[in-house]
């Protein structure tokens, strides 16, 4: 007997089994995920550590950048700013900028490189201090130090790697160089291919929409988009649903079943819930992220986080650290009330305290 024809309910359902693997260690989820987006907000905790939770045992807020020195992940620009594993990472490098350097900004670069490999690894107002480059126009119209940006651009150059952090600021080492990929194609193909395990299954235009991105993290293929693009429509899974393309990876198995009776309160960011246009498909209203909205014109709040009920994102929370180890949860959902399920009010309290519980430092 023929399958039923994929429906909108089957695809919703297998990103959410899919994404949502028996939670593992730290480094096997980074791996997995092949991407962690970062955001430096906390509200209750940053982005990275809000995903990771989801998919970590026993995991605890900041645990990626205590464990980052010891894991062989890198921290840099990949479609967005965030960890992958360094093989992935090698394979984006030797970058070249779009915007070149004038021949006073890298004799500049090259003696702040010389310092800091004398140093092993340094601080930005370490590096300020040895060569008081004073300040500069930032890329939103404040001031910053002209040794930050500096150390950034180095940073996306791969002349230098952050080696941890303190304080939320970077702290960098020399990086050695990396030879270009031998097969350029194939590499391009297999970053592509790590973009698609972890949004899948995902619309076309929302493939498109990554390839692009994509650029920030390999500007020197900017130019083989379309090449790239055509490549991934022919070698991954496609179906028809809706009048929309949808993709996944090639050979993966499509999960039918329903979804966990459990609630997740999820990252702004989480693989889940990143595509807003995949969202609206799957759910039906617009979860927007309005921390950089003005407060009045704020319709979620601050920081919401998209709260997963089964299978349906049915509203949202905006969640603070109260006194004595408290968790306020302020929620709002897409139907005006919460559902009147005795297993609702159950598993939202579990998630709660599960959400209480990562918040308390190691």
């Amino acid at each position: 007997m023929p399958k039923p024809p994929l429906t909108l309910d089957d695809l919703r359902r297998h990103a959410i089994a899919r994404t949502f693997f028996t939670p593992t260690t730290l480094p096997r989820a980074i791996t997995k995920l092949g991407f962690v987006q970062a955001d430096p907000i906390r509200a209750p905790a940053r982005a990275q550590d809000l995903t990771l939770r989801q998919r970590v045992a026993d995991y605890r807020a900041g645990d990626l950048e205590r464990r980052y020195p010891k894991l062989a992940i890198e921290e840099d620009f990949f479609v967005n700013y965030g960890f992958l594993p360094r093989e992935l990472h090698h394979l984006m490098h030797p970058r070249e900028p779009r915007t070149a350097w004038t021949r006073a900004r890298w004799k500049q670069a090259h003696a702040v490189l010389e310092f800091v490999r004398e140093r092993g690894v340094v601080h930005p107002k370490d590096v300020d201090a040895q060569f008081a480059h004073g300040k500069t126009v930032n890329w939103f119209g404040g001031s910053s130090n002209a040794s930050t940006q500096l150390l950034d651009g180095m940073h996306y150059r791969g002349l230098l790697r952050v080696a941890r952090r303190e304080g939320g600021i970077r702290l960098y080492a020399a990086r050695e160089a990396t030879p270009p990929p031998a097969d350029l194609r194939a590499a391009h193909d297999a970053l592509v291919d790590v973009i698609v395990a972890k949004y899948a299954p995902l619309p076309l235009a929302t493939l498109g929409q990554l390839l692009s991105h994509l650029g920030g993290g390999v500007p020197q293929w900017r130019g083989e988009r379309a090449a790239a693009l055509a490549r991934a429509k022919a070698r991954l899974a496609h179906e028809r649903v809706d009048g929309i393309d949808w993709y996944r990876p090639a050979g993966e198995r499509l999960v039918r079943r329903e979804s966990a009776e459990r609630v997740r309160l999820l990252a702004p960011f989480d693989p889940l819930v990143w595509d807003r246009r995949r969202f609206e498909h799957f759910w039906g209203w617009a979860y927007r992220f309005e921390a950089y909205t003005p407060a009045p014109a704020r319709k979620l709040g601050y920081y919401a986080l998209p709260l997963l009920w089964r299978d349906a994102v049915i509203g949202w929370a905006n969640a603070a650290s109260g006194k004595e180890g408290r968790l306020d949860l302020r929620c709002g959902y897409v139907a005006g009330r919460a559902p009147r399920e005795a297993a609702f009010r159950r598993e939202l309290e579990a998630e709660v305290e599960r959400l209480r519980a990562f918040l308390i430092p190691r």
